[in-house]
């Protein structure tokens, strides 16, 4: 008999020995005096964090979760200790190592939550990883996982040339998994410092996010197929035919990703400014490596590739200065004081307090016609997403308030009909 079968068999026989004797009694009170202390302390605990400030109950988010595991291992611990030396406790010292497994597993869970605080898949399956974990500890604590391994590695099939078993595919799937959620882990990380850089490009931030995330993930699968014993240098046969795939059938979805990174280098185009692409206008609310989402301004969202956005003419109003110049146009009376209604309009314009003084509105006549004498309006304006008809019927009804107080003509064209009688 193996040393682990054997270590096995003797905890088991003084267990079921102290069940016998009437130590158990007191060692299941001594375990529930300590998990009803921990429990309360760790009621006390959720009650005093939520009374906190904001950065104090985000610092006990971990904490929180942690405090019955820690309290109930600890208290569990120091009593073992103290009555160690008057009675047995077999119950006392196999319930430690596993409550002290679930704070651990409780750790790392918490804080894989704390930093991938977006992804749903982790607060789903936080439940089935975490007892996962903590069967496997429990096992590996009570000297049974030799038993669970030999048992399935007896479970063998064949792929191939290769021998592969159940064990093999369990220990590769949880490598796997392991490596790619470190590598997310230190991805975020990492996209937290590039967010928090408030003096780089927002652009550079971006790529520099997504570049780092894929680079990572492509090192963890690497690196766990390696670990599993997979030849890395097999897989050129499969990169050689994605790239011929690329440059087949895929070359329009690289064209866009390639498209995407130049942009977000070139940063020609960023979040906010406000384009015209062909028929679609509006302001640019995402860039992504494969388009760009324009959203207008009735709500419209135009999702346009971004091998558009390279190879066609983009009017960006916006990518030195965010100012912008409107025009509105009125026609007056000959009879009306032209000089008198160029001031009123260049007073209407002023009058918003969207319309900047500098450059200062300036009003103009531009055309003697039939029926009137036409005055152009020309104002700037520094916000132009925050819309430029509202601001063109703000000044034009200023204008008409203003001009009938003042008993300026805007004529309308008119016909006079002269009927002739015959000889």
């Amino acid at each position: 008999m193996s040393n682990p079968d054997l270590q096995v068999l003797l905890q088991l026989n003084q267990l079921r020995r102290d069940v016998a004797g009437h130590d158990f009694v007191w060692q299941v009170l001594a375990l529930l005096l300590c998990l009803g202390l921990a429990y309360f302390l760790a009621h006390r605990w959720l009650r005093w964090r939520r009374e906190q400030a904001e950065p104090a109950r985000r610092l006990g988010q971990i904490g929180a979760r942690l405090a019955f595991p820690l309290l109930a291992s600890g208290l569990v611990g120091l009593v073992c200790i103290l009555l160690k030396p008057f009675m047995a406790v077999s119950l006392l010292g196999l319930a430690w190592p596993l409550l002290a497994a679930l704070a651990l597993v409780r750790a790392v869970i918490s804080t894989l939550r704390h930093s991938f605080s977006d992804a749903r898949w982790l607060s789903q399956g936080e439940r089935l990883i975490s007892s996962l974990v903590w069967l496997w500890l429990v096992l590996y604590l009570t000297d049974l996982a030799p038993h669970v391994i030999e048992m399935f590695e007896r479970v063998e099939f064949r792929v191939g040339k290769r021998e592969f078993n159940l064990w093999m595919i369990l220990s590769a799937l949880t490598t796997i998994f392991f490596t790619v959620v470190t590598a997310l882990w230190l991805s975020s990380m990492v996209e937290n410092r590039l967010m928090g850089a408030e003096k780089l490009d927002g652009n550079l931030r971006l790529i520099g996010v997504r570049v780092v995330k894929a680079v990572l993930t492509v090192i963890a699968l690497l690196l766990s197929l390696s670990l599993f014993g997979v030849d890395i240098t097999a897989l050129s046969v499969f990169t050689g035919a994605l790239g011929v795939g690329l440059g087949i059938g895929l070359q329009k979805i690289a064209a866009n990703y390639v498209a995407g990174f130049i942009l977000l280098l070139e940063r020609a185009i960023r979040i906010g400014n406000l384009v015209q692409v062909g028929a679609d206008a509006g302001t640019i609310s995402e860039i992504t490596t494969r388009y760009t989402v324009i959203r207008s301004g009735n709500g419209v969202e135009a999702i346009v590739p971004n091998e558009t956005m390279i190879s066609s003419t983009v009017l960006n109003q916006t990518l030195t200065d965010r100012r912008q110049r409107l025009v509105t146009s009125v026609g007056v009376g000959y009879g009306s004081d032209v000089e008198a209604a160029l001031q009123t309009l260049i007073d209407c314009a002023l009058a918003q307090p969207r319309v900047l003084a500098s450059p200062a509105p300036a009003a103009f006549l531009t055309q003697f016609a039939d029926s009137s004498i036409n005055l152009e309006l020309g104002f700037w304006i520094a916000d132009p997403e925050n819309g430029k008809a509202n601001i063109l019927s703000a000044v034009n009804l200023e204008i008409w308030r203003r001009f009938k107080a003042q008993g300026i003509e805007i004529p309308f064209p008119q016909r006079e009909i002269r009927v002739l009688s015959g000889g």
